[in-house]
């Protein structure tokens, strides 16, 4: 085995530095016991948090080493076996008890905990959030039975989030329906679909949605969910299909978040590592995760 190499840190060592003062917190959120598609997103975060020894520090297009940034990886939260609506009241439990200050990333898990993430992070009320998803979906279902993963956006609206304070970018074609879309805009979401993400760029379409949404609310919170990626990048998604953004629109996008003041928080989800192949899926996670950090690692101290 070649001995490892002083002058080419790894990510996998960055995050397990556990600093006393950090300014980025990382929880993982192993559920998945809510996905409208059998899945495995619980096994996820463990599985990232290895894949990162295949990456570095340094980021060689902003120029950033993670290196400077403080970091702390507090682990699993224990929610792995509950079922749905147990997990949802935990994880927002587990979310208020959160001290402030610093950003915090959350590795799911299915997208049902971004739900109990933006509900429970923050003292402020509810109202005062706005969110950015990069999602293939809608996530406006109907929550008679329940949340599920398809349904913590149209919750959020249920208890009180206006509609305005959500920009939903890279909402793919033949993965919503008509009804779910003529409600997220009656509602007043403002949806960015593929189409206009390639003709204006993502740069443009970020910055604008980050922009309106701090202008609204207190702090923001980004859904990161990452079968907003083409299928081809992203076969541990089950809900990725054709058509989507490729992974350096989307660390172009997460690195953009990560840099924005009033981005407090976001979560990376549905991706299920028993269904990946060849670490594609887990390693544009990663990928995603490392530019967001990098964005956060530009805020001026």
């Amino acid at each position: 085995m070649t001995a490892p190499d002083p002058h080419w840190p790894r990510a996998s060592e960055w995050l397990a530095r556990a600093d006393a003062e950090p300014r980025l917190v990382v929880v993982g959120a192993p559920t998945s016991a809510a996905s409208i598609s059998p899945s495995e997103a619980w096994r996820t975060p463990p599985a990232l948090r290895e894949v990162l020894a295949r990456f570095s520090t340094f980021d060689g297009e902003s120029g950033v080493d993670l290196l400077d940034l403080p970091v702390a990886d507090r682990g699993d939260w224990d929610i792995a076996g509950l079922d749905p609506t147990d997990a949802v009241a935990a994880i927002e439990r587990a979310a208020a008890e959160l001290s402030p200050g610093p950003v915090h990333v959350f590795l799911g898990g299915d997208n049902v905990i971004t739900y109990p993430l933006v509900a429970g992070l923050r003292d402020a009320p509810t109202e005062r959030f706005g969110v950015l998803t990069f999602d293939a979906h809608h996530d406006v279902r109907v929550t008679d039975a329940g949340i599920t993963n398809g349904a913590p956006i149209r919750a959020l609206l249920e208890a009180g989030l206006p509609g305005d304070h959500v920009v939903q970018v890279g909402i793919h074609s033949f993965a919503n329906s008509r009804t779910y879309r003529r409600w997220a805009q009656e509602h007043g979401i403002r949806v960015v679909t593929m189409p206009q993400v390639e003709r204006r760029g993502i740069g443009a379409v970020v910055a604008e949605a980050l922009d309106e949404l701090a202008g609204r609310s207190d702090a923001v919170h980004v859904d990161l969910d990452i079968d907003v990626l083409d299928r081809a990048f992203a076969p541990g998604c089950p809900g990725a299909r054709p058509g989507g953004m490729t992974p350096r629109q989307l660390a172009d996008a997460a690195r953009l978040a990560g840099a924005h003041p009033a981005v407090v928080s976001a979560d990376l989800v549905e991706v299920d590592v028993t269904r990946d192949v060849a670490d594609l899926t887990v390693m544009a996670m990663a990928t995603t995760f490392l530019a967001f950090a990098a964005g956060v690692a530009s805020r001026p101290t």
